[in-house]
């Protein structure tokens, strides 16, 4: 009986493509970016871009390190996070409740929906000058424009997923004497799960994104008011430092929904 699931096992093992691999993958996540960081090395010690164009990577590392010795960096990477995770959090959850009266109800699509399409034309942006006029130069506008654009991505793909759940699995819930709140948790729910995790995957993306936008409403620390405030004070070091640990913070938050999203997959599919 060992031997026979030992060999099985390893069946299976040699099934599995190159590719597909743990290992495999985690290594090769790493490829590009080390011939990223490679040129990056080899174009600026060789003068081929001048260095107040492009710093080279040591540069950049010691102007981290420098930050560090003064106590900032980590007090900017510390506000940064909690204003993400805050205008996701809140974002999410909004959207969340207005996916499911787009999604579950005739009466809320009919009303909500192109109301909804509108405001999401809008540009980050434009959101600015009005945030500053109504909520004042504070954490409560930063976290709202953080929140509106994390509201979109989760809405967008929660709404339409509800909207396209299997009419047959409605109905033979509803055969079953299951309605409303019993029907969706045990129906529409699990039939929209990965729908509702893609969402939240693309919403902190986009929360990241507009972070840079929000710390331009007055913000005194922060990695997008580094960006800025580095690009005004010429100093291009900082600047691809607050770039690189924007693109870290990215990958290890998206990461985290990645297990997230196989422990919710593993609990409903």
């Amino acid at each position: 009986m060992t031997t026979t699931a030992v060999t099985t096992t390893g069946a299976a093992q040699q099934r599995t493509p190159l590719w597909s691999r743990t290992w495999v993958k985690i290594a090769g996540g790493f490829i590009v970016p080390v011939i990223i960081v490679a040129a990056w090395y080899f174009v600026t010690a060789t003068g081929m871009v001048p260095p107040y164009r492009l710093p080279g990577p040591l540069s950049v590392i010691e102007a981290g390190a420098e930050l560090i010795q003064r106590g900032e960096l980590w007090l900017h990477v510390a506000i940064s996070v909690q204003r993400v995770f805050i205008g996701f959090a809140v974002g999410s959850l909004i959207a969340l409740g207005f996916a499911a009266l787009v999604g579950l109800s005739r009466i809320g699509n009919v009303l909500l929906a192109p109301t909804l399409v509108a405001i999401r034309a809008v540009p980050s942006l434009a959101w600015v000058p009005l945030l500053i006029l109504w909520l004042k130069v504070g954490e409560e506008s930063k976290i709202t424009l953080i929140a509106i654009g994390a509201f979109f991505p989760v809405y967008t793909t929660v709404a339409d997923a509800l909207r396209h759940v299997n009419p047959q699995l409605v109905e033979a819930g509803r055969s079953f004497g299951l309605r409303g709140w019993s029907l969706f948790q045990t129906v529409q729910l699990p039939a929209v799960v990965p729908s509702v995790v893609s969402g939240l995957r693309l919403a902190l993306a986009q929360a990241w994104l507009f972070l840079v936008a929000a710390e331009l409403l007055g913000a005194s620390m922060g990695l997008g008011w580094m960006l800025n405030n580095s690009q005004q004070t010429g100093r291009v070091d900082r600047l691809l430092l607050a770039i690189v640990l924007l693109a870290l913070l990215g990958t290890i938050t998206n990461a985290i929904l990645v297990l997230f999203e196989k422990a919710v997959l593993k609990r409903w599919m």
